[in-house]
């Protein structure tokens, strides 16, 4: 009887390994809690497609947007932890705690850290037919004119949200929230005249400054965006202290066996360091990820608690 509780040991201790050898033997889910067309669309196709191409099996991405992001990330919650369903989440997964009294999966255990896909700055952005040319001339005309302009966000308490909340606090400006169910809607709507300013990560803005959609006023960060030269920082637009930076990353639901986390991380890091992929995000002002699960996990926690504090000081609720 011992010797066969030693090789169920033995075998139990050497399955967990084999999982995430033969993985993937089907195709992998990637869940994106928004609409098409924001960041956190545009990168977890960069990474689906690079991985698809690298492991021999299809990676596909699925938007399921809704409820600041809640109803997609319920569903990744609820799925069997096999690797083969999988979260694309942001910087907004850190606010949802502070937005509702309860969520519907348990925040700190039912969902794993996975690794970062990208890090990126974000981007102040106008209409193109605005009248504002520069970040000072729209800070004037709002101080002058409280609740005269309005923001575009991806959903109340989304990280697009929660950016213009600092950036009013900062640049000491009222502004009316007009809420989206993505980043992409909200980008549309201000392409459509609808909204006034939409500040959101580099990648949603590019192509749409590039194409001549929009204009960009100023970006986060110590240095300028390779990809948009003439657009100067905050810093150089005269409001220094404006410093969001968000993260995109890949989670897993809970059970996840800690060695396929660990092949899923190795898989990313490669893929979002590969030349193309690389140049793709670059060339849209983000940055390769690829973390360690423990940091990522670490960069939720601290981010958690840090916009906590921005939505108790704005008084953000989910709509």
């Amino acid at each position: 009887m011992f010797q066969k509780l030693c090789l169920v040991i033995a075998l139990a201790s050497t399955s967990l390994p084999a999982l995430a050898e033969d993985w993937p033997e089907k195709p992998v889910r990637i869940v994106v809690p928004y609409t098409a067309g924001g960041t956190t669309d545009f990168v977890a196709r960069q990474v689906a497609q690079k991985l698809t191409e690298s492991m021999g099996k299809s990676f596909f991405v699925e938007n399921k947007p809704g409820a600041s992001g809640t109803i997609g990330t319920l569903q990744v919650a609820r799925s069997a932890p096999d690797g083969y369903t999988l979260l694309a989440n942001d910087t907004t997964y850190t606010m949802l705690p502070s937005l509702f009294k309860t969520l519907p999966w348990d925040y700190n255990s039912d969902l794993v850290p996975v690794t970062t896909i990208a890090q990126t700055p974000v981007i102040l952005i106008v209409p193109t037919g605005s009248r504002f040319k520069t970040l000072q001339e729209l800070i004037t005309f709002a101080r002058q004119n409280p609740g005269k302009l309005n923001f575009g966000s991806g959903g109340a308490g989304s990280s697009t949200h929660l950016s213009a909340e600092v950036f009013k606090k900062d640049a000491g400006v009222t502004l009316t929230h007009i809420p989206y169910k993505g980043a992409g809607d909200a980008l549309m709507g201000l392409i459509g005249n609808n909204v006034d300013i939409l500040i959101t990560a580099t990648p949603t803005a590019v192509p749409q400054i590039k194409g001549g959609k929009a204009r960009a006023l100023a970006v986060t960060g110590g240095a300028r965006v390779p990809a948009l030269p003439d657009v100067p920082t905050f810093a150089e637009a005269g409001l220094k202290d404006y410093k969001v930076v968000n993260w995109f990353g890949l989670a897993a639901p809970r059970g996840t066996p800690p060695a396929l986390v660990t092949r899923l991380q190795v898989e990313v890091q490669k893929s979002v360091n590969s030349p193309e992929v690389k140049e793709r995000l670059t060339s849209m002002g983000a940055q390769p990820g690829g973390i360690a699960p423990a940091d990522f996990a670490r960069r939720i926690k601290d981010d958690t608690a840090l916009w906590s504090q921005v939505a108790k000081s704005a008084d953000v609720k989910a709509e």
